[in-house]
C-alpha cells in the first residue's frame, strides 16, 4: 500500500480516538447524575452518616452543600465542622472524617498515604485592612505590589504604613500584621503568591478566617489575608464591616489600574477569578479529599456536589468550576470507581489543552508513525 495512504489512514485513526474522547467528555458532562454515580445511590442506602471537616474556606458552602442534600436524601446525615486545611487532610488521612476540605493542592506524600482529591470549586485569597486605616485611600488608588506585600509579611522590612505607599508626609503608624495560626489552605497560597511557604509568614498567628477577620477589624493599623467568603457578606456582596479590601497592584507601575479593580463587589471578584483577570495565587482551587476513591454515600454527595450541586456555589460567594474540569473530575472518579484508573498528584494540576491542541498532538503522533514506518521500509 501506497505509505501516503498509510499516513492519512494513521492520521484518520487518531482524528477519530480524539473525537471518541471528546464526545465521551460530553456524555459524562449532559448527564446530571451518571450512571456509575446512580449505582452508587443505589448502593448507598446502608451509609447513612457522611463526616465532613477542614478548611474555612469550604465550610460555608460545605453546609449549604449538606442541608439540599440531606433534603434531598433523608436517608443521609451529614456533619460539618471547620478546622483547616491541614486538618481536613489529617483528619481524613487517619480515617476520623470521610472527607476532608481542602483549599490547597495535594502533595505527593498524601497522595501516597490515600489521599483522593476532588477539585468542587474556586475560591480566591484577598489582602484586607481595617476600613480605618490611616492611608486607606493611598491603598486604594495605588494598591500595594507584590514586593512591597513581601517586604511585609516575609521579610519585615516595611514596618510602617508611611513606607507601604512610599509616602514620607503619610503617617507613620505601624503595621499590625496578622497570618493564620493553623495549616491553612489560605495561607499556603499566599506564600505561594509570594514566593514561599505558610512557614515563612511573619505576623501575629490567629485561628481561622473568623480569627483573621476579628483581629483586622479591631485593629486600624492591622493587615491580614482572608477567603473571599469571609471577606464579602454574601447577602449583600459587599465586603463586611470595618473590613477593607485593598487590590494588589500586579504590574507594580505604583497605581491600580482597571484591569486590576475588580475588588468592589463578590460579584466583581468572583468574575475576575472566573476569567483569569484575579491570577492562580491568589487564586486557588477547592477540593474534597478522601482516603482511596470515594465509594457509596460519599461517592453519591460528591457526584451531586459536582452536578446539582454547583447551582448553590455563587450563593456563598464562591466560583464554580469551568465545565471543562467538571468533565475531568467525573471522567477521573468514573474511571477510578471502574478500576480503569488511579490517582496520582499530576490529577491536581492537569493541564487543559484544546481540541485544537490534541488534535495537533494526534497528527504529529500519527506523522512521526509514518516517519518511522518509511525509515524502516528503507532499511
Amino acid at each position: 500500500m501506497d505509505r501516503k495512504i498509510i499516513g492519512v489512514l494513521v492520521i484518520l485513526v487518531a482524528l477519530s480516538s480524539v473525537e471518541s474522547y471528546y464526545a465521551t467528555l460530553q456524555n459524562v458532562n449532559s448527564a446530571r447524575i451518571p450512571e456509575f454515580a446512580l449505582n452508587a445511590q443505589q448502593t448507598s442506602t446502608s451509609q447513612t452518616s457522611i463526616l465532613v471537616d477542614g478548611a474555612f474556606a469550604l465550610y460555608p458552602l460545605m453546609v449549604t452543600w449538606a442541608q439540599q442534600y440531606e433534603s434531598a436524601n433523608p436517608n443521609v446525615n451529614i456533619q460539618v465542622s471547620a478546622g483547616g486545611a491541614g486538618k481536613g487532610m489529617s483528619d481524613v488521612l487517619a480515617g476520623q472524617v470521610d472527607i476532608g476540605m481542602v483549599s490547597r493542592a495535594a502533595s505527593q506524600v498524601e497522595v501516597n498515604a490515600g489521599a483522593y482529591p476532588i477539585r468542587v470549586a474556586r475560591a480566591g485569597a484577598v489582602l484586607i485592612v481595617n476600613s480605618q486605616n490611616p492611608v486607606l485611600a493611598s491603598l486604594l488608588t495605588q494598591g500595594l505590589s507584590k514586593p512591597v506585600l513581601q517586604e511585609i509579611f516575609i521579610y519585615g522590612n516595611v514596618t510602617n504604613w508611611g513606607q507601604a505607599v512610599n509616602d514620607p508626609l503619610s503617617p507613620v503608624n505601624k503595621i499590625d500584621v496578622y497570618t493564620r495560626s493553623d495549616s491553612s489552605g489560605l495561607a499556603d497560597t499566599w506564600a505561594k503568591f509570594l514566593g514561599k511557604t505558610q512557614d515563612d509568614l511573619q505576623g501575629v498567628g490567629v485561628y481561622g478566617d473568623p480569627g483573621m477577620i476579628q483581629a483586622v477589624q479591631s485593629d486600624p493599623i492591622g493587615i491580614g489575608y482572608a477567603n473571599l467568603a469571609f471577606a464579602y457578606d454574601n447577602s449583600t456582596g459587599k465586603q463586611v464591616d470595618g473590613i477593607t479590601v485593598i487590590p494588589i497592584d500586579y504590574n507594580n507601575n505604583g497605581r491600580i489600574t482597571g484591569s486590576e479593580n475588580f475588588y468592589g463587589n463578590l460579584t466583581s471578584i468572583d468574575n475576575a477569578i472566573a476569567t483569569g483577570a484575579f491570577p492562580t495565587p491568589p487564586a486557588m482551587d477547592l477540593f474534597l479529599v478522601t482516603k482511596g476513591p470515594p465509594t457509596g454515600a460519599t461517592l453519591a454527595f460528591i457526584i451531586w456536589i459536582l452536578t446539582d450541586g454547583q447551582q448553590y456555589i455563587p450563593k456563598v460567594g464562591l466560583v464554580t468550576l469551568a465545565s471543562s474540569a467538571i468533565s475531568q473530575e467525573l471522567s477521573q472518579l468514573h474511571a477510578t470507581a471502574t478500576g480503569t484508573a488511579s490517582v496520582t498528584s499530576s490529577h491536581i494540576q492537569v493541564p487543559e489543552f484544546s481540541n485544537l491542541a490534541i488534535v495537533a498532538f494526534a497528527a504529529v503522533g500519527a506523522s512521526l508513525y509514518v516517519a518511522h514506518t518509511t525509515q524502516k521500509m528503507k532499511l
